[in-house]
């Protein structure tokens, strides 16, 4: 614990998240919101001298859509520093983005009632 005046201690995991997004700013919350989906523009290889963070984010969303928050958690960065790395992407044009997906909407009982009836119907 810091007394007032005192600086806090720098950990290791702010050090390398400094270092990962060359001090930069972190974007706007608005600007790639956690469900949004992002995978790799077609046709397209990586960026010349890319970190050993952009690598990973390359290889895993080389296979298809996954949301930012599942990028984040797969590569083991702070949300922040991922959001940051995948706008650099797709600012560079190496990434496509979906909105984040609808809300569900809720369903009245009677609906829900007639489905169930159908499949226990079929199943028996």
């Amino acid at each position: 614990m810091t007394t007032p005046g005192e600086e806090a201690p720098v950990t290791s995991a702010f050090v390398r998240s400094y270092v990962i997004t060359g001090g930069r700013n972190l974007p706007a919350a608005d600007d790639l919101a956690l469900h949004t989906l992002v995978t790799l523009a077609p046709e397209r290889t990586p960026p010349l001298g890319a970190g050993p963070e952009v690598m990973a984010i390359w290889q895993l969303i080389a296979g298809g859509y996954l949301s930012v928050a599942e990028v984040a958690g797969h590569v083991g960065l702070p949300v922040g520093v991922a959001r940051l790395l995948l706008t650099d992407l797709f600012e560079q044009g190496h990434l496509l983005r979906r909105a984040e997906p609808p809300r569900a909407q809720n369903v009245d009982r009677a609906t829900l009632e007639k489905v169930l009836n159908g499949l226990q119907s079929l199943i028996g």
